[in-house]
């Protein structure tokens, strides 16, 4: 069983950076495929990044060119660097782990959340 505990989340000011980890027990996961989600209230979770167990990454749209996703295999742990937050980036994040395509929200694993919120 795989286990998923994330960190780094609070409360910052618009254009602001926050980073979060995600750090895995349980299993080495350097064959899986890492992201992140998101879902703000009274929304549905939503994809924001991931990558590959080859390094490729991906991004949604309304991330791309100021989140950066990466990952660190010895150390099962997956980061999203997040820079010029908006009070739209407000949301609890959640880790994700799989297998397959993360993005098509086909994952294995959820890690329990952690939440960001951006003041204006």
């Amino acid at each position: 069983q795989v286990q998923l505990v994330e960190s780094g989340g609070g409360l910052v000011q618009a254009g602001g950076s926050l980073r979060l980890s995600c750090t895995a027990s349980g299993r080495t996961l350097s064959n899986y495929n890492m992201g992140w989600f998101r879902q703000a209230p009274g929304k549905e979770r939503e994809f924001v990044a991931q990558v590959w167990w080859s390094g490729t990454t991906d991004y949604a749209d309304s991330v791309k060119g100021r989140f950066t996703i990466s990952r660190d295999n010895a150390e099962n742990t997956v980061y999203l660097q997040m820079n010029s937050l908006k009070p739209e980036d407000t949301a609890v994040y959640y880790c994700a782990v799989g297998t397959r395509r993360i993005a098509a929200m086909r994952v294995d694993y959820w890690g329990q959340g952690t939440q960001v919120s951006v003041s204006s």
